[in-house]
């Protein structure tokens, strides 16, 4: 049993947190489903979360990131 606070928020028991070795920051998705509050952890980020983290110089045009890409380690 948990309080949701004044400010809606919501503190997970540390013994839940534990079982799914949560660490800080984490994202997660929340939903309803069947009238009930449903929280899933979002484990990979995709490319469009990591806009605006990492910051070129001169920029990078859209049109132009590909020839950006090192292949040879993929």
């Amino acid at each position: 049993t948990t309080s949701i606070t004044s400010k809606f928020q919501v503190h997970i028991p540390l013994e839940i947190r534990k079982q799914l070795n949560l660490t800080k920051p984490t994202k997660a998705k929340i939903a309803v489903l069947d009238n009930k509050i449903i929280i899933e952890l979002l484990t990979k980020e995709t490319i469009l979360d990591l806009k605006g983290k990492l910051k070129h110089p001169k920029g990078i045009e859209i049109e132009k990131i590909r020839d950006q890409i090192d292949y040879s380690t993929l």
